[in-house]
């Protein structure tokens, strides 16, 4: 067995044994890193290398966007935008068969613009959608089922912190990926809230349904343009080039204290500090596990893991959409027991170098990759967001698989269009001139 195959075991083996003992995502990453470095046929330990791709990985400006959108969204959710946002979603598509199931969904494309997480929008988003949804009669596993499935459309509409890490990994602007991630998340919710049509059109026992009422309707709006702005501002300002995303992170962290502070009154100092606070320990995780990522990443490629694999993958088919569908599969996989960071820190330095001999593009991979690992984690066994779920409702978790189901035919069924119709993803930031 050649030295690349012994090494490419080695990354493998080594790194998933830690992650499965329970090893937290950045300590596995640098421990496989070392274990590489003094294996027989590996590399050579060099501290200084440890050093320099640590700090390589770290400089660069793109990643001071991290903390300003977590604190941003974090502020935005202690005010009171996202009762808000529930509010005025309730009202506007209410009353339409399947009412609340809607409601979670739109509620959800809206929230994606502050919190850019999956999780977050699972755990902080899903005690409201929930309960709304059981206390109005809904029957318990398909309110359970809607919110993790809406859950996925977070880190693909912009702001997105997944995608950010991406850009930096993959050396993709930002900005490109920022915008061509609004139609396909756009597509994700549409998608999810045709299958809640379809389900109320069954006569499955979902809900009730509530009336029109103009003068709530308009209310219900007034109150939610501070929080229905927030995308507007992030979005537009890129697309019309008034800053980068960095700059949008920050604008939209001096947003939500303006509007936190003298909109609704209710952000106090205290708070604020502790939201800070909060955010900087989140932060620093984030940081170490992308600077740890830049050395395995390093030496990925200095072991020559990635061409292995490119000449493994073209010994299967050499077209670029043959490929992405395999590669979406393993990436569908490993969703399901790992956590969306990990695996992006994990395989973006294997697969990028190999995009230039297959003819993938790296832009339009970012997105897919994005939607695949949504899917994966609200797919059993393991799926973060299922957990998350588990937490904030009274479900078991066979319960919430059991509701989630019909939901993985829409989210399925968008992301294979994105695979064979690269131009969903791509025809937005190209009229833009970004690609």
């Amino acid at each position: 067995m050649s030295g690349e195959i012994l090494l490419a075991l080695a990354f493998l083996v080594v790194l998933l044994s830690l992650y499965l003992l329970g090893v937290h995502v950045a300590f596995a990453i640098g421990i496989s890193s070392v274990v590489i470095m003094l294996l027989p046929f590996g590399p050579g330990f060099n501290v200084q290398i440890v050093a320099q791709r640590f700090y390589t990985g770290l400089n660069s400006f793109i990643l001071i966007a991290v903390p300003f959108f977590l604190l941003a969204g974090r502020i935005m959710n202690e005010v009171g935008m996202t009762e808000d946002i529930f509010d005025f979603a309730e009202e506007l598509v209410g009353p339409v068969p399947g009412g609340l199931g809607h409601v979670n969904v739109v509620v959800s494309m809206i929230f994606s613009g502050m919190s850019g997480s999956a999780v977050a929008d699972a755990a902080g988003l899903g005690v409201i959608e929930y309960r709304s949804m059981v206390d109005r009669g809904y029957d318990e596993n398909f309110a359970a089922g809607i919110t993790g499935a809406s859950s996925t459309i977070g880190p693909i509409i912009p702001p997105s912190i997944p995608i950010i890490v991406y850009g930096v990994l993959a050396n993709v602007s930002i900005g490109a990926l920022f915008i061509a991630g609004v139609v396909p998340g756009l597509l994700m919710g549409l998608s999810l809230m045709g299958m809640v049509l379809i389900l109320s059109f069954r006569g499955e026992d979902i809900g009730t349904v509530q009336s029109y009422d103009l003068g709530r309707l308009g209310r219900t709006f007034l109150r939610s343009i501070p929080a229905l702005i927030t995308p507007v501002i992030i979005v537009g300002g890129i697309l019309t080039g008034m800053f980068t995303p960095t700059e949008a992170a920050i604008v939209a962290t001096i947003y939500a204290l303006a509007v936190g502070f003298f909109y609704y009154r209710s952000l106090s100092f205290s708070s604020l500090y502790k939201t800070t606070q909060k955010t900087f320990l989140d932060t620093a995780v984030l940081l170490f596990i992308i600077g740890i990522a830049n050395l395995y990443g390093y030496l990925l490629v200095l072991s020559g893991v990635p061409d292995l694999i490119a000449g493994l993958l073209l010994t299967v088919s050499s077209d670029p959409t043959v490929v992405i569908l395999i590669l979406a599969v393993i990436l569908l996989l490993l969703g399901t027991f790992m956590e969306t960071l990990a695996i992006i820190t994990v395989m973006v330095p294997i697969l990028i170098p190999i995009f230039p001999d297959i003819g993938i593009n790296p832009l339009s991979f970012g997105i897919i990759m994005m939607v695949v690992l949504m899917i994966g984690i609200i797919t059993p066994p393991f799926g973060i967001a299922l957990f998350s779920l588990e937490r904030v409702t009274d479900r078991k978790l066979e319960q919430i698989v059991r509701g989630v189901a019909p939901f993985y035919i829409p989210l399925i069924l968008i992301a294979l269009a994105l695979i064979l119709v690269p131009d969903i993803v791509l025809a937005l930031p190209r009229s833009f001139g970004l690609t």
